[in-house]
């Protein structure tokens, strides 16, 4: 019985101190936004290290992070106080590059990783921005996530044909930008990108460069203003369903098409109107 008792009493031992060796590092979630660039200009990759667990999660500042392209650490840098890091990196070719930041050497975070796309695209190749909304039979307003520990799970069922119709237009000649309001993520930019992506994929649409827009009813043409600034003027076309989104393409004299027909009314006089995804291309 006494050997019993000590078996006991060291198994007990070994669990406290697997226990504490668990609680050595901080589960982690790590999110990624996409990147915009040319062949041989710096790209910038921002990501976020957030605490996961039961209580409200906090950045996680002070941290490595390392950048990957096709399996090989190109870039690294620390996270700031509120979790958040830009890692450059310079590509040679064109092209949609799938990325991934990872938690470096860390005595305080479990190893953890997030998942990015780099477009990196020539200034005179023909960019379509389409509003996410415009993809969704019934868009849903996603709620804020209170939770870290919660991967972001997409929501919304694609319009018909949209994917097929969209594949099309991006086969031989236009790039996609898909534009999403943060606000449809309580604000979040990074969960924006990451649950867009998520979808985007889940639905198989061509993959394209994510564009999060913050909130507020002139934040469409800011950021069209924004791309232009930047070089980015074959941004000429919008794909939308908001009538805000219309409008912000048509004040700066560039073609918008809404889809599917809004409400009579709610169309701007000079925007194209197709019911249905199939009609896109006779529009454009």
């Amino acid at each position: 019985m006494f050997r019993t008792a000590g078996f006991l009493s060291l198994a007990i031992v070994l669990s406290s101190l697997g226990i504490a060796g668990a609680a050595g590092t901080v589960p982690a979630t790590l999110l990624v936004t996409d990147g915009l660039a040319s062949p041989n200009q710096t790209a910038m990759v921002e990501a976020r290290l957030m605490s996961r667990g039961p209580a409200a999660p906090t950045g996680l500042g002070g941290e490595p992070l390392e950048l990957l392209v096709y399996g090989k650490v190109v870039a690294t840098a620390v996270t700031g106080e509120d979790g958040t890091a830009r890692l450059p990196f310079t590509p040679k070719a064109q092209g949609i590059i799938p990325v991934q930041v990872r938690v470096g050497e860390s005595g305080r975070v479990a190893p953890t990783e997030g998942l990015g796309h780099l477009a990196i695209w020539e200034r005179r190749n023909p960019i379509v921005a389409v509003e996410l909304a415009a993809l969704m039979d019934a868009p849903q307003t996603k709620k804020a996530v209170s939770d870290a520990r919660s991967k972001p799970e997409p929501e919304g069922t694609p319009m018909p044909d949209a994917a097929d119709e969209l594949g099309k237009l991006t086969q031989f000649y236009y790039r996609v930008m898909y534009v999403v309001p943060s606000a449809s993520f309580g604000g979040d930019r990074f969960q924006a990108s990451e649950s867009s992506r998520a979808w985007l994929k889940l639905h198989k649409f061509p993959t394209g460069y994510v564009l999060v827009v913050p909130a507020g009813e002139q934040a469409f043409g800011t950021a069209i203003d924004a791309l232009h600034a930047d070089g980015w003027k074959t941004v000429k076309t919008g794909i939308g369903r908001t009538k805000a989104f219309a409008e912000a393409f048509l004040q700066r004299r560039l073609a918008a098409v809404m889809v599917p027909e809004p409400a009579k009314g709610e169309a701007p006089r000079k925007a194209k109107v197709a019911k249905e995804w199939k009609e896109i291309r006779k529009k454009l």
